[in-house]
């Protein structure tokens, strides 16, 4: 657990994207966003999991302190095998907006590249402020939505970029 000692997942939510009779729309749902003990030991286990699978789990530090990760996982998923699964993607609360998440997001797309996918999928948090991230990277909505995320995180915005 030392690894996250000094990440801070903390996200103050007011408003979120849904989709709603086919439509997006904002919606008020004010919420603190913030991961419990349990939720950084389940994460430690998807880390290991993603390493031994042949996917990338990639961390942003400063002054040796972990600031920012993402994992995207190693088999390809989607009808056609087209996607990278990218499902962490977090930038501690003290060092968001400096470029952390956008760096974090390249190093996604090479890895997604290195597997030969063809798009990224990403099941995004539907805060506002998580969806502007994604789409100025130039994410859309997924073309095909991948089951596991929808009944994992009902509420999240299904999404994929584009590789080439």
């Amino acid at each position: 657990m030392n690894l996250f000692q000094s990440f801070h997942r903390r996200q103050i939510v007011t408003d979120c994207l849904r989709k709603i009779d086919g439509r997006w729309v904002v919606q008020s749902d004010p919420f603190i966003d913030d991961w419990k003990k349990e939720d950084y030991e389940k994460l430690l286990l998807q880390l290991k999991n993603t390493t031994s699978s042949g996917g990338l789990v990639y961390g942003a530090f400063y002054q040796e302190k972990l600031k920012g990760f993402l994992t995207v996982e190693g088999k390809r998923i989607g009808r056609y095998s087209q996607y990278a699964d990218l499902t962490n993607l977090h930038v501690s609360e003290e060092f968001r907006r400096k470029g952390i998440g956008s760096a974090l997001f390249r190093a996604a797309v090479a890895f997604a590249k290195s597997i030969q996918a063809q798009k990224l999928y990403i099941s995004a948090h539907s805060a506002i402020e998580s969806q502007a991230f994604y789409h100025a990277m130039g994410c859309v909505e997924a073309e095909e939505y991948c089951e596991h995320h929808v009944r994992e995180e009902p509420f999240d915005c299904q999404m994929e970029y584009e590789l080439y």
